[in-house]
């Protein structure tokens, strides 16, 4: 009987790169399914999503738990694309170990950055999985040093391929064993005699590995330099400790679809990767003390209600007892989407807690509710970086739409969402056009809401260039008393930036003080919408004379009288639109830094300067205003400029006058939406 407690392993790497087949063949090898699903057909136990089947990529991380040889392990099945990186994330920090999963495609080495950057800050020990190996054109060591480049810990083949005549791979060389194995379909490798040949590459190789491990170990490099072969057990002993320390990474070769490769990788998983109680450790969280539990991943299921994720670290939680203020309403082991009812979880196992309506994302669970002294925060979430106006077709499902959206957002914290008051919509945000498609395809599909989305507007305002008296009137007699108010106003502009101020200069009672606030009233109702269909900004009313009727004078009367002033006056002060202009940040690696600045003066921004990304050896950051209305699709083009790895932040800066034909074209596009 093993005794080691549950494991977690997180599946990682860019779309394609084959992690939902590579889950498919770890759960057929140890046993878990009794044959491998097919994602062009939809049958794999990853991407169960009608969304994630749609489009044949994951959208969410998958979860599946197996054994191997007596050891309890969970495969956290995490998303490739960047746009689904906050899954990934949350996953890899529950995870004791990280799969890269690569394809010997030396171009697509780079999309890996922030992927060995979040590993490497957060020191989760990861290993790497080249796939496909069957179909690739590229050398071993080309890809190595591509992979290199994008990794601040050293990389060292375990392996080396062996090639049976042509350029085919047929098997490997175990670079510790010095054992040779030749892929036999559907089973564990032959053992076989190492070819001719290949015995000095294998050497050259295996002095590599070992050189590596001795920069961690003054006795190993000891025996190096006196020519001393150390013992196989003595390297088995310095390999685990340097991966399980996150001081080296090692990589391996194999064909996921064919079975190639993945014993191999599930025995090196099994001794290299370090207990959970280590992990809890690195995280801040002891091994003694009562029952804790993270949660990293919240669905709401359309028939057993809301789970939540968890990752315990220490202690065990039962079925029906009460954690952080709440009952524990079920405790499900998880394959896929199919869940398994059990009565207890120990420190390791990944399981879902079921109906805890308090819990959220990123909390750490103890039975008490008491935090858990020294446990490191969780990180805050991705920021968002493009939106949509969202709107349900039936107005009679916008309060439904609401807490649809609040749902959501439990599930992906990187998705956020806020009713913007400038603009009138509810904006829907997130990390990309897939992102929040895939976001409004789950609105319908588990909310049964129709839901339209469109680009939202730009807060574009309006001001005045030039001061103006203006003198209006409101008198009306329909029997009985009648209405009279009589206001003169100034209307200047102010420095941009200043807002609004309206200033009473009223002396001897022109306008009696009862009725200056409704004066005030009336300017500002004139405020949301100025003579260009904008809010208008950075302007001061000046109340100075008036007159007034004893007895048809009323806070009506001047408040109408007041906005009749502003709808004349405003007219004649030379209105001007002011469009939104942002400090925008892109990080990018140095390569592209030129592409970066053409991207930035191609949508009308000024470039403010560039320098050395703290801490992202050969990246830039290029800082940059940029108006607003040009940002929404440019993380689009970013990524399409950086394949994928781009990305950028922003804050609001300051208004800028805008005139000509983009002045003239936003003013059409407002009145046309007016008259519609």
């Amino acid at each position: 009987m093993s005794q080691n407690a549950p494991r977690a392993a997180a599946l990682v790497g860019p779309y394609t790169s084959g992690k939902t087949t590579l889950l498919e063949s770890l759960l057929f090898v140890t046993g878990a399914i009794p044959r491998k699903g097919s994602i062009k057909e939809g049958s794999t136990v990853g991407d169960t999503a009608p969304e994630a089947r749609a489009r044949q990529m994951s959208s969410e991380v998958n979860v599946a738990t197996t054994s191997y040889l007596g050891d309890k392990w969970t495969f956290l099945d995490c998303p490739g694309s960047i746009e689904f990186f906050q899954e990934t994330q949350n996953a890899l920090l529950v995870c004791d170990m990280a799969v890269i999963v690569a394809e010997a495609v030396i171009e697509r080495a780079l999309a890996l950055a922030p992927l060995f950057k979040f590993l490497d800050d957060h020191r989760i020990p990861h290993m790497v999985f080249i796939n496909k190996m069957d179909t690739a054109s590229s050398r071993v060591r080309d890809v190595l040093e591509a992979l290199q480049a994008v990794s601040a810990r050293p990389l060292v083949l375990r392996q080396v391929p062996i090639r049976d005549g042509g350029e085919a791979i047929t098997g490997y060389v175990d670079l510790v064993s010095e054992r040779t194995y030749k892929y036999k379909p559907g089973s564990a490798s032959d053992l076989v005699p190492l070819p001719e040949g290949e015995k000095e590459r294998e050497e050259q190789s295996r002095r590599t590995l070992l050189e590596a491990l001795a920069d961690f170990d003054d006795a190993l490099l000891e025996q190096l330099l006196e020519d001393t072969v150390p013992d196989k057990t003595e390297i088995y002993k310095h390999l685990t400790r340097t991966v399980q320390e996150d001081r080296l990474v090692p990589v391996f070769l194999g064909a996921a679809e064919r079975e190639h490769g993945v014993r191999r990788l599930l025995k090196a998983l099994r001794h290299e990767t370090p207990q959970p109680s280590a992990t809890a450790a690195r995280y801040g969280i002891a091994a003694a003390g009562e029952p804790a539990a993270r949660v990293f991943k919240t669905f709401h299921m359309p028939h057993s209600g809301k789970l939540s994720l968890v990752r315990v670290w220490r202690g065990e939680f039962s079925d029906g007892e009460h954690v952080h203020g709440e009952r524990l309403s079920g405790l499900f082991a998880m394959l896929g989407h199919q869940t398994a009812k059990q009565a207890k979880a120990a420190a390791g196992e990944v399981v879902a807690f079921g109906r805890m309506e308090k819990v959220r994302t990123g909390d750490l669970l103890t039975p008490s509710g008491k935090p858990v002294a020294g446990a490191e925060a969780w990180p805050k979430p991705i920021t968002a970086l493009f939106s949509a106006a969202v709107q349900a077709e039936n107005r009679q499902d916008e309060v439904k739409l609401t807490a649809a959206l609040q749902k959501l957002t439990e599930e992906d914290p990187s998705l956020s969402f806020e009713q913007r008051a400038d603009t009138h919509e509810l904006l829907l945000w997130g990390q990309g056009e897939m992102h929040l498609n895939i976001a409004i395809d789950r609105l319908k599909d588990r909310n049964k809401l129709q839901v339209k989305a469109r680009p939202p507007q730009i807060p574009y305002k309006e001001t005045i260039r030039k001061p103006v008296t203006q003198h209006a009137r409101h008198r009306k007699q329909s029997g009985g008393h009648g209405q009279f108010g009589d206001v003169k106003v100034e209307i200047k502009p102010l420095p941009r930036g200043a807002g609004f101020e309206f200033v009473d200069k009223i002396v001897g009672g022109a306008v009696p003080r009862q009725f200056i606030p409704s004066v005030e009233h009336g300017v500002r109702d004139f405020l949301p919408r100025g003579p260009l269909g904008f809010e208008v900004v950075d302007l001061s009313v000046t109340l100075f004379d008036g007159q007034f009727h004893a007895v048809d004078s009323s806070d009506m009367a001047f408040r109408t009288a007041a906005r009749m002033a502003m709808s004349e006056g405003l007219a004649k002060c030379d209105p001007v639109l002011l469009e939104p202009i942002l400090e925008v940040t892109i990080s990018a690696p140095n390569e592209f830094t030129s592409n970066v600045q053409r991207l930035i003066t191609g949508r009308r921004g000024h470039i403010l300067g560039f320098n050395a990304k703290e801490g992202w050896k050969g990246w830039d950051e290029t800082t940059a205003h940029i108006p607003q209305s040009e940002i929404r699709d440019m993380i689009i083009e970013l990524r399409s400029l950086t394949y994928g790895v781009g990305t950028f932040a922003w804050r609001f800066d300051h208004l800028q006058e805008l005139i000509g034909r983009e002045a003239d074209q936003v003013i059409q596009a407002r009145q046309a939406a007016a008259s519609a």
